[in-house]
């Protein structure tokens, strides 16, 4: 076996209590090494003599990619405390894994052994459970809807009349999210999210004037109050954008210091270099990009600190807010995120706060900071399976597999799983308009592990490419709607509702990726859904896996039962959904 490729490291993602009662541990090693892993564990004060007393227990491989194989076992210490270490084997040799390194024989000193001290609730990440059965909705509301003409900015153009740019405006407003609401509805949609609505100079308004005040476009504070009543009357919960990286050029306290220089009392709250300010051509303060207009925000400063986690607090309280999405999340120092955290929960226990990384995001999801971030690596694998079709289902299923494997399982049930957004062409658009790949993509993303966001528009069909042209005014004429794929999206939300493993209460595995098909199953101890996906333009002879064959089964998606015969026909881009 090759040693050097076995990890597994105490706490983070290898090793974390998922309830306050119950540990969860995992192991890597080299792809196909190692046969059989058990996980050696006990208490660390539990002897017989000088005799460690330890039990064994096996461990299930979870999943593969191309360099290495994933196991877990759940666990539940009677004491709340551990030590443990991996009884590894292959066809010809075993050895002992611990802290220390690797021996033949379970040591007497139980310091070899790797340590979770103690299970202390206080510690357990809790991210908010009805996040889980969640279905988002992304909204940027100067598109969605114009539910009041007077506030329409000025030079305005009529609803849809000409392509999105980066400076044109058509009105979208508060009113008309709520004139709208049944489309939500109608559609399953229980979570609202919207890009920034606070007082802005631009289309997308992540250049923030005024972080206390509505954008006068979008409308009032009771206008606002209204709509998340009216969410909440149906079961909507929402979530609002804040934009702490960096504020708007016509921020007041960046304007004093672009007036008065080094004898600015705010001089302070950005990221100066040196006076007077300059901002081409490259600005000489600190910026999102090197966007003069959004200079960065020093979050080190308390005067900062405070203003800004007055605005959390502020929306929470006054308006009853259910969450954060956190834009450019992780170029804020994680300092001011802790105190984010308690600053937010202390007015809402159970809001969510989701930040906007797209990478690797473990340090920020320790359970002192966010509750999920934005799963760009889910998104990327895909699209490029199933809309762009640049990788086959083996590859997909390497980085599937990775990506349950980045987090531990408690946040993967609450990471914000999105196909498309503001910032992405639409997926129509990455499918090359082909609306069978389309569907496939919601097959996946509303039946996968997480809480799943659709873009608006996106489930009528909608097209468009990076921004600005994914900002397109949504169409609001049906015969304009893609009818079908909006229906098809509705049975997909009606499912994960009412299936509990369809959604967010079953593990996840992949089953196979033979001959470029996709097969996967959504089981708890009463249920199982496998699903059978053939993202490709070929029509598929799948032979089923042999655990399945001659079982009575139910068609989920038609409602048909029979036996299952050994050999399945799938024809380009079809699926089928199986429940055992």
């Amino acid at each position: 076996m090759i040693k050097e490729a076995i990890y597994h490291r105490p706490k983070d993602q290898y090793a974390y209590a998922y309830t306050e009662k119950e540990l969860h541990i995992r192991i890597r090693t080299k792809r196909g090494d190692v046969k059989q892993v058990q996980l050696i564990h006990g208490d660390p004060y539990d002897f017989k003599g000088e005799v460690w007393q330890h039990q064994l227990v096996q461990m299930e491989r979870t999943g593969h990619d191309d360099l290495f194989d994933y196991w877990a076992v759940s666990i539940e210490p009677p004491y709340r405390r551990l030590r443990y270490g991996f009884l590894l084997k292959d066809e010809t040799e075993a050895f002992i894994y611990g802290e220390r390194g690797f021996v033949d024989e379970v040591p007497k000193d139980v310091g070899f052994f790797f340590a979770f001290p103690f299970l202390n609730a206080i510690d357990v990440f809790s991210p908010p459970e009805w996040v889980k059965d969640t279905v988002w909705y992304q909204v940027f509301p100067e598109r969605f809807g114009n539910g009041d003409e007077s506030l329409n900015p000025q030079g305005a153009r009529a609803w849809g009349s000409e392509p999105p740019k980066p400076d044109n405006f058509f009105g979208g407003d508060l009113q008309g999210i709520i004139d709208h609401i049944d489309h939500l509805v109608e559609l399953g949609i229980t979570g609202l999210y919207m890009t920034p609505i606070f007082k802005a100079h631009s289309n997308h308004k992540y250049d923030t004037i005024d972080y206390y005040e509505i954008d006068p476009q979008f409308g009032d504070k009771e206008t606002f109050r209204k709509l998340v009543e009216t969410c909440h009357e149906n079961g909507i919960r929402v979530m609002l954008d804040a934009v702490f990286n960096h504020s708007g050029y016509f921020f007041e306290p960046f304007q004093d210091v672009l007036q008065n220089g080094e004898q600015s009392a705010y001089k302070d709250w950005f990221h100066v270099r040196e006076f007077p300010l300059k901002e081409k051509p490259i600005p000489n303060y600190d910026t999102f990009s090197f966007g003069a207009s959004m200079p960065k925000l020093n979050t080190e400063n308390e005067q900062v600190k405070e203003y800004l986690l007055g605005v959390a607090k502020y929306w929470v309280e006054e308006f009853d807010i259910d969450g954060w999405r956190l834009d450019v999340a992780n170029e804020v120092d994680h300092q001011f995120w802790r105190e984010f955290r308690q600053t937010v929960k202390s007015a809402k226990e159970d809001a969510y706060i989701l930040g906007e990384i797209w990478h690797d995001s473990m340090p920020w999801l320790q359970g002192d900071q966010f509750d999920a971030v934005m799963n760009y690596p889910f998104t990327e694998a895909s699209l490029n399976l199933f809309a762009r079709g640049t990788i086959n289902t083996e590859r997909f299923a390497h980085d599937i597999t990775h990506v349950l494997n980045m987090y531990p399982d408690h946040v993967n049930e609450v990471q914000f799983n999105l196909l498309g957004s503001h910032d992405t062409p639409r997926i129509l658009t990455e499918s090359g308009g082909d609306k069978e790949r389309a569907r496939l993509l919601f097959l996946f993303q509303l039946s996968f592990i997480g809480t799943p966001c659709i873009y608006y528009g996106d489930e009528i069909g909608m097209e468009g490419g990076h921004d600005p042209g994914c900002r397109a005014c949504m169409e609001w004429n049906e015969e304009g709607q893609d009818q079908e794929l909006l229906s098809f999206v509705q049975k997909l939300t009606e499912l994960r509702r009412t299936h509990r493993v369809f959604g967010n209460h079953g593990q996840f595995r992949i089953v196979d990726v033979t001959d470029n098909v996709l097969a996967y199953k959504k089981f708890d101890s009463q249920d199982e859904l496998l699903f059978i996906v053939n993202p490709t333009e070929q029509s598929k002879s799948y032979v089923l896996p042999k655990a399945y064959v001659g079982k009575a089964v139910n068609n989920l998606w038609t409602g048909e039962q029979q036996p299952v015969a050994e050999t399945l026909q799938l024809e380009a881009f079809d699926f089928k959904i199986l429940r055992v």
